[in-house]
């Protein structure tokens, strides 16, 4: 401890300050958005904490001398990715001067378009909810709009490095609290494919669809599609990790305005569907599904298993459903 100095202040030594709140032992987080030229931004950092469940409120700080310090300063929304044990890898990389932190990581957006890493323990997708100036920090505070979580233990942190930290789940907690909803939308013979801002792609998702077979994608508005051909077409989990995917099909009516879509936003044929720019496995998969099922327009509903998962046909054409048939 510091002897006070005659004015009743103690001095303060930074390092040794440093060293002292090392000692709190946390969890180690990435936190992400998108900068104003639209490409995605993310540091690691542990300084998160939850602050409030009515409204849901959470708080992480943003040092001024980060890089992505501007990116956080004014963006409305960013997302908090809680990192597992097998992620020191993840860690080390957002904790460094990379310029290329996403190339290699697994993203999706959920709710408010900022990246959500999908093979992370646990996330929190957050609009700004107020900006509190700290010394040399920022203290970003977030209104949760959805989230999800694994049963995964957690990646640790004290002293300077990174710990184990045993029994992450009690009995009786549910390993999963959201997923993901993509769609699958065909237009004149062609695949809607949605850009992640790194140079891959992925399928649109939405929060809900509607009951009158409308879908509100996701900063985009509502699609109207064919009710004739909207259904479940997919549910899986991406390997173990969180969240998973709920994935329905469906065709954009003949009056819909395809061409006024958003840039990031693009009809592809199926022979150029770019297999190689879709990270994620389950999804390329599915798509190779959906072309063969298409050739004959006889589709399927998949579920994930421990074996390679199960595909119930549909056959007939639809109808409408009747009370009486409950």
């Amino acid at each position: 401890m510091s002897a006070p100095q005659q004015n009743g202040h103690s001095p303060i030594d930074a390092v040794e300050l440093r060293r002292a709140f090392g000692t709190f032992v946390t969890g180690v987080t990435v936190v992400t958005t998108w900068d104003g030229e639209g490409a995605p931004r993310g540091m690691t950092a542990n300084s998160f904490t939850s602050v409030s469940l009515d409204p849901p409120l959470l708080l992480v700080c943003i040092g001024r001398h980060a890089a992505s310090f501007p990116a956080f300063s004014t963006s409305t929304a960013f997302a908090v990715n809680l990192l597992h044990e097998a992620q020191t890898d993840v860690s080390s990389l957002f904790a460094s001067k990379s310029p290329d932190k996403f190339g290699a990581i697994s993203h999706d957006t959920v709710h408010t378009g900022a990246p959500v890493l999908t093979d992370c323990m646990t996330w929190f997708d957050c609009t700004v909810h107020d900006r509190v100036e700290a010394g040399d920090h920022m203290v970003l505070i977030g209104r949760v709009q959805a989230f999800g979580t694994s049963a995964s233990a957690p990646l640790g942190f004290c002293r300077g490095r990174y710990a184990a930290v045993k029994d992450p789940l009690p009995a009786g907690w549910s390993p999963s609290h959201s997923m993901v909803v993509g769609y699958l939308i065909e237009h004149d013979g062609r695949i809607l494919l949605r850009a992640d801002g790194h140079g891959g792609w992925g399928l649109p998702t939405a929060r809900r669809r509607r009951a009158e077979h409308a879908v509100d994608l996701d900063d985009v508005g509502a699609l109207p599609l064919l009710s004739d051909s909207t259904f479940l077409y997919a549910v899986f989990d991406v390997g173990d990790s969180d969240p998973g995917y709920i994935i329905y099909r469906g065709r954009l009516e003949d009056a819909a305005p395809a061409a006024a879509l958003p840039p990031d936003l693009r009809f592809f044929a199926p022979e150029d569907l770019p297999f190689e720019a879709i990270p994620v496995r389950e999804i390329r998969s599915m798509l190779r599904r959906y072309l063969r099922e298409r050739s004959s327009d006889r589709f399927g509903i998949y579920i994930d298993s421990s074996d390679g998962g199960r595909v119930a046909m549909i056959d007939g054409d639809a109808r409408p459903w009747q009370a009486s048939d409950a």
